[in-house]
């Protein structure tokens, strides 16, 4: 895993991001609150590199954002105001997305949420880049 600075600051507690990279993917992820900012594309280059197929995940992010309400956090790319979307069924994950398609936002626990969420295809590819990744903080979570 790659570690290195980067300027934009969280979305959410306003501390700078720094990268995180895993099997050619870079991760923004705040330290402080333990945020994660994936670009636009990260998710499907994450599947693809796994070798999966688009699945639900995908479709469901295509399909959020109807009605959704812009709040007080900003896009670390662009800083327009960043919209709640909820992703998923029982229980939906709630996440942030740019307006403008930057990317998208994730508060801890959402993480966690996604990992258990989504077991098979793109989504289990998903998910176990994300367990690797971030194992160490989902442990601490669960104690």
């Amino acid at each position: 895993m790659f570690f290195s600075r980067k300027r934009s600051c969280c979305p959410a507690c306003e501390k700078p991001l720094i990268v995180l990279e895993l099997e050619g993917v870079e991760i923004d992820y705040c330290a402080q609150c333990r945020g994660a900012w994936l670009d636009a594309g990260e998710l499907e280059m994450i599947g693809e590199s796994a070798g999966a197929q688009p699945g639900g995940l995908t479709d469901a992010l295509a399909k959020a954002g109807k009605g959704a309400v812009a709040g007080g956090r900003r896009c670390p790319r662009c800083l327009k105001k960043l919209r709640a979307i909820r992703v998923g069924d029982g229980p939906p994950v709630e996440i942030d997305r740019c307006p403008r398609g930057h990317g998208l936002w994730f508060d801890a626990g959402e993480m966690r949420t996604l990992v258990a969420a989504f077991e098979e295809g793109e989504e289990g590819a998903v998910a176990r880049f994300f367990s690797e990744m971030y194992a160490s903080e989902i442990q601490k979570e669960s104690r």
